[in-house]
C-alpha cells in the first residue's frame, strides 16, 4: 500500500515529530498539501482575471474611476505575488522529488514538521531564518 492510498484512507494524518523525519507519508502529506495550495491559488487567479476582465467599462464619475485603478493595481500586486507563491510551491514540489524537502538549505538540518506544516515551502529551519533574517536587518541599518 503507497502513501497515497492510506492518505486516502486517513484523511485526518497529520505528521509528528515522533515518526521518523520526511518517511514516505510525510512526503505525501506535504506533496498533497503543496498541491492543494497550489490549485486554490490557480482558481482565485483566475477569479481575479475574470474579474479584472468584467472591470473594463469606462467610469464617468473621476472617484469611481479612481477607484477602479486603485482595485485594479491592488489586485495584480496580488496576482504578482501568487505568482512568486506558485513557484515556490513548484520548487518545494520538486525538492520532494529529489528528496532534499525538508531539510535545511543552509545548515542540511531537518526543518522540523511544525515549521514545514506552517510554512509548506520553507528552505531554511527556523535557527537558520532568523540568522538570515538578523542579517538582513543589520545591512539595511547601515
Amino acid at each position: 500500500m503507497n502513501a497515497a492510498t492510506v492518505l486516502a484512507e486517513k484523511p485526518e494524518y497529520r505528521p509528528t515529530e515522533d515518526e521518523e523525519f520526511m518517511n514516505e507519508r510525510q512526503l505525501e502529506y506535504f506533496k498533497q498539501k503543496l498541491l492543494n495550495w497550489k490549485e486554490e491559488i490557480l482558481r482565485e487567479s483566475q477569479q481575479t482575471l475574470t474579474h479584472l476582465q468584467s472591470e473594463t467599462e469606462n467610469h464617468p464619475d473621476l472617484a469611481d474611476r479612481a477607484s477602479s485603478e486603485t482595485d485594479r493595481a491592488l489586485e495584480l500586486r496580488t496576482r504578482d505575488r501568487q505568482r512568486k507563491l506558485i513557484s515556490k510551491i513548484d520548487e518545494a514540489l520538486r525538492r520532494i522529488e529529489d528528496g532534499s524537502y525538508g531539510y535545511c538549505e543552509e545548515t542540511g538540518e531537518p526543518i522540523g514538521v511544525a515549521r514545514l506544516e506552517a510554512r509548506p515551502i520553507a528552505t531554511l529551519s527556523l535557527e537558520a531564518q532568523e540568522r538570515h533574517e538578523r542579517r538582513e536587518r543589520v545591512h539595511r541599518d547601515d
